[in-house]
């Protein structure tokens, strides 16, 4: 996939974390030769993991480093995805600074918070926070970015980043189990509405993958044995093999691919 994406520019949304799904995929992304636009929410840095706090990590300023490495330029945004104007502004400072835009990866999702508990104990406030990132904030980006590529008339690629999660029942999911589900829908309609447009759009859902927000579950221990029996090939996954499909989605090889939800899950869904 070296320079499948030459001359491209993509923007991945949520990519600040160092063990994250979207750092991953911004990475393979300017790996395959398109330059890259970096979102993240502007978190702390009294925030960061112990790790990232180690390795003196810099959120989205570290990731456009190494972007950068590979000889690629970056564009790292603090962008709130909740805000139609900074939806706009995102995609018209992409436009200005890289002169186009080719590929967006809709990857911000919200945070794992007083949300995991039964539907009956939600507090309102936590089903809204949740869906006004991952359903709200996916629409503004994509109507924002959306409209530049059919300004552009040249074609290009949407990935929603969904989840298993949105794929089956899970207790204790029930507000981000319903808008990742809800992706699955917007894909399709996008997808019908995009197409006259050359936009491929397409819904990529990550079963369970060893990213920091998954540690408690990922470690070994009993917690992750109970889990990965359930998953045929026995692991979790790694966030490159997300990133790594993908940027295959994104390339020649994803062009008649469309308005599909394909799982990235070592068949988890499937058993």
């Amino acid at each position: 996939m070296v320079d499948a994406l030459e001359g491209k520019v993509a923007i991945v949304t949520g990519a600040g974390r160092h063990n994250g799904i979207g750092r991953h995929i911004a990475l393979s992304l300017a790996r395959a030769g398109a330059d890259v636009v970096v979102t993240g929410s502007g978190r702390p840095p009294d925030q960061y993991p112990d790790d990232e706090k180690e390795m003196g990590w810099r959120d989205i300023e570290s990731v456009a480093d190494e972007i950068r490495e590979l000889g690629r330029k970056a564009l790292p945004l603090v962008v709130d995805i909740r805000e139609a104007d900074q939806a706009q502004k995102l995609a018209a400072d992409t436009v200005s600074e890289l002169g186009r835009i080719d590929i967006l990866v809709n990857n911000a999702a919200s945070s794992r918070g007083n949300d995991r508990v039964p539907l009956v104990q939600l507090d309102e406030s936590e089903w809204r926070r949740v869906l006004d990132v991952n359903l709200t904030g996916t629409f503004l980006v994509t109507k924002a970015v959306g409209s530049k590529l059919i300004e552009q008339g040249e074609g290009g690629r949407i990935i929603n980043i969904g989840s298993i999660a949105g794929r089956q029942g899970m207790p204790n999911f029930g507000a981000y189990a319903t808008t990742k589900a809800g992706l699955v829908l917007f894909t399709q309609v996008l997808a019908l509405e995009m197409a006259q447009h050359k936009v491929n759009v397409n819904c990529v859902c990550p079963g369970l993958i060893d990213t920091h927000r998954m540690k408690d579950i990922t470690r070994p221990g009993p917690v992750r044995d109970a889990v990965v029996t359930g998953i045929p090939l026995g692991r979790p996954g790694d966030p490159a093999e997300i990133g790594d499909f993908v940027t295959f989605l994104c390339g020649p090889g994803g062009s008649y691919v469309h308005g599909q939800t394909i799982h990235v899950d070592g068949g988890r869904v499937m058993s």
